[in-house]
């Protein structure tokens, strides 16, 4: 039994603890950039491909992460290099990128609303992986809605049939939508609850991210039925660190039990590093100012140069973490 399957044993019967908090580590994003999803080395040239996968490669050596997601051809790579031989972390393919998800440069496709798409063939994915991410994001638009799940229903009868098991990423649209009088976090929760409750068992994904919409809204979907239905937040988008790790204390504190961490989302220094700031937070109960102290002595010690002055880093520039936190610094 993978060490997720454990944890989610615990979740679902209700003896969670900090240790069953669940990691997942995304590097899918040479299937969403192209080439640019390598980065830039510190001369500014591009990264090559290999330097992108020892990254995933030494996440998984870390055994910071409960959950490695990336592209079905990176995935490949590290099954036939045998990374996960001897590893209790689990393997994830993305299963779908919807047109929203193609962040190619000079590409206008975050501007309009996702068309379903899957690059990926799941009787390709079983013989590296049984799990994989299958991405929703929903417009409040009655024909772009109903197409996406559609196409959701399409891909659950196909992975029933090959006996691949997936989690729910559930992203906000890249551009506001117009939910009247009613607060966008309460028709995202009503149109995710509304989606899954026609769904066997068998078809129901075992987790579930979504992006932070503060305590209340947090607290709706875990509630809701914490016998199935696991939830937890996105990756951070952006913000300091002390932004990204206050994200996390105040989701875990509200009822989310797993978090997504990508360097596609979160530009950080060292994603092994930002990974044991974060379980610190979980685990320890470690607030996020001294959780950010911790990440730059880290850094100093590995030898690498922070993107920002720790006084800068260790700032809260999200209001919405702002109006929550209990422990400011």
């Amino acid at each position: 039994m993978r060490r997720i399957d454990e944890k989610l044993a615990n979740i679902t019967s209700g003896n969670y603890g900090p240790r069953d908090f669940i990691m997942t580590f995304g590097k899918d994003a040479d299937l969403l950039r192209g080439c640019s999803a390598t980065g830039v080395d510190a001369q500014g040239r591009p990264r090559p491909l290999a330097a992108y996968r020892a990254d995933v490669k030494r996440v998984i050596e870390s055994d910071q992460a409960d959950v490695v997601l990336t592209s079905l051809s990176t995935a490949e790579m590290l099954a036939e290099s045998g990374a996960y031989s001897h590893s209790s972390v689990t393997p994830a393919v993305r299963l779908n990128d919807p047109t929203d998800r193609w962040r190619v440069r000079g590409g206008a496709y975050p501007a309009y609303p996702a068309l379903p798409f899957r690059s990926s063939r799941l009787d390709a994915v079983k013989p590296v992986s049984n799990l994989g991410l299958y991405g929703l994001t929903f417009y409040n638009d009655p024909v772009q809605d109903h197409a996406t799940l559609q196409a959701y229903s399409d891909f659950r009868d196909l992975a029933n049939r090959v006996g691949i098991r997936h989690f729910l990423q559930l992203s906000d649209p890249s551009f506001r939508i117009d939910t009247g009088d009613v607060d966008y976090a309460a028709y995202r929760n009503d149109i995710l609850i509304r989606s899954l409750a026609g769904i066997a068992r068998r078809e129901r994904p075992v987790f579930i991210e979504v992006d932070y919409h503060g305590p209340a809204s947090m607290e709706e979907l875990a509630n809701w039925h914490p016998a199935k239905l696991v939830v937890g937040i996105t990756s951070c988008a952006g913000g300091t660190t002390r932004d990204c790790l206050e994200r996390l204390a105040q989701a875990e504190k509200h009822g989310a039990r797993l978090a997504s961490f990508s360097r596609e989302s979160f530009v950080c220094e060292d994603p092994v590093l930002m990974l044991a700031a974060m379980r610190r937070i979980v685990r320890e109960g470690m607030s996020s100012f001294e959780a950010v102290k911790a990440y730059h002595d880290d850094l100093r010690r590995e030898g690498l140069t922070p993107n920002r002055a720790l006084q800068d880093d260790a700032e809260l520039t999200c209001p919405l973490l702002k109006a929550h936190t209990d422990r400011a610094a």
